[in-house]
């Protein structure tokens, strides 16, 4: 009887102990997710500014080598240094440590939706997350799902954007696959929701443009809502604004606008340069 009342004593102490191990455990993990940042990543990728760092050091140390030379080689320096000082900036600009301009800018799409957030939402092309988990955010009651082709020359990922939602509070929310936005793995008229953040003119599967709109909008239910932003303002792939609306609306639209991004007064003029985000502009409406 004595062993049986010390096995029960042991057995209960030692749940209690596994309970507090347990309890520590998850209350570390809650810790260590409230003091780590998301990282949404930045549309300037480090890659670039380190290969013009690189080259211009190269060339400055050849320019100190050859004499020469020196004068090809002092202008071959300088003119590597101007397009890597500008990225530099842009880079700062678009980071929330700096102007915060790519938050700005996926808000000022993001803004243009009005929804009661009841139902499905998808984001085309959503890179580390951003869209999808502020729209997770915003929208308590909505199931997002982002999909993304991932790799290539953008330093995002599908495990990025689920550690990301998972610090946002969201990850039971919402749900991340690899796939096509040429192609999207989906019914038609599937969710409630399409939106989309600088994605089309990236799609490698589709010389026309204009037809990942159209598939985009395919998952899209009929009276449904749609925010797209993208490089609409550059006609050798979209054509004229207007006339890019009037052909989305022929496609049996119900509602749509053009919003012009780059006319913003919040980006700086700087940053207005057609190969940075002067070529930006946003269509939102109803399917």
């Amino acid at each position: 009887m004595v062993l049986v009342t010390g096995a029960r004593g042991y057995s209960s102490a030692g749940a209690n102990l596994t309970t507090g191990i347990v309890g520590n455990f998850e209350a570390k993990n809650m810790s260590d997710l409230q003091t780590k940042k998301i990282d949404y990543g930045n549309w300037v990728s480090k890659k670039s500014i380190y290969i013009s760092v690189i080259l211009a050091v190269i060339l400055a140390v050849i320019f100190l080598g050859l004499s020469f030379l020196s004068l090809f080689f002092l202008v071959g320096t300088f003119l590597f240094l101007i397009p890597t000082a500008y990225f530099v900036y842009a880079y700062f600009q678009f980071s929330p440590r700096g102007g915060n301009l790519q938050a700005k800018i996926r808000d000022l799409a993001f803004n243009q939706l009005v929804w009661d957030g009841d139902g499905g939402l998808l984001d085309i092309g959503c890179g580390n997350g951003a869209l999808a988990i502020e729209a997770a955010k915003k929208y308590p009651k909505a199931r997002v799902t982002g999909i993304d082709y991932w790799g290539g020359q953008w330093e995002y990922s599908k495990q990025t954007c689920e550690r990301n939602a998972e610090i946002a509070g969201v990850a039971e929310r919402t749900s991340f696959q690899k796939a096509s936005a040429a192609k999207l793995p989906f019914t038609d008229e599937f969710f409630d929701v399409t939106v989309s953040n600088l994605v089309f003119h990236e799609v490698q599967d589709v010389k026309v443009k204009k037809e990942v709109i159209k598939e985009a909008l395919r998952v899209l239910r009929k009276g449904g809502l749609f925010v797209f932003q993208d490089l609409f303002l550059l006609k050798r792939m979209y054509g004229e604004p207007q006339d890019l609306v009037a052909t989305i609306k022929n496609w049996g639209i119900q509602d749509i606008k053009f919003v012009s991004t780059s006319d913003q007064k919040f980006i700086p003029r700087a940053m207005k340069l057609p190969f940075m985000v002067g070529q930006i502009g946003v269509i939102h409406g109803r399917k």
